[in-house]
């Protein structure tokens, strides 16, 4: 399997994770756990908007465009900034830093061979 499929297959996972933390905040709405209904609704359409554009770059990277691996770069990086966050904050979780810091490395690593992979060759022989 191409790496450019393989890195799509990841956001791809990573969009249906969002999509979870979207019906996570549903539930907690529905469930009175919220201080304000206004703020929580906005959450969920941005948390939603936020899972399809990442949608989008899974199907953009595994259809081989290149703003669909730029936006992943980007995901992943963001991604990378909230494990950071989870591992320092007043609520640090280690261990929930690291489930969400591996993903974001793979995904990186993956994302970046997709890239050269997709680079055109340089011919040595034009000089």
């Amino acid at each position: 399997m191409p790496v450019r499929l393989t890195a799509a297959a990841l956001l791809a996972l990573e969009a249906v994770g969002i999509l979870a933390l979207a019906c996570w905040q549903i539930v907690a709405l529905l469930g009175g756990d919220t201080d304000s209904i206004v703020s929580s609704l906005a959450l969920i359409v941005l948390t939603v908007i936020g899972a399809a554009i990442v949608g989008a770059f899974a199907v953009a990277t595994a259809r081989d465009v290149s703003a669909g691996r730029s936006g992943g770069i980007v995901t992943q990086l963001l991604i990378l900034s909230v494990a950071i966050g989870a591992i320092t904050g007043e609520w640090a979780a280690p261990g929930i830093a690291l489930l969400i810091a591996v993903p974001g490395v793979i995904g990186l690593v993956l994302l970046v061979l997709a890239v050269r992979a997709s680079a055109p060759r340089r011919r040595d022989d034009e000089s």
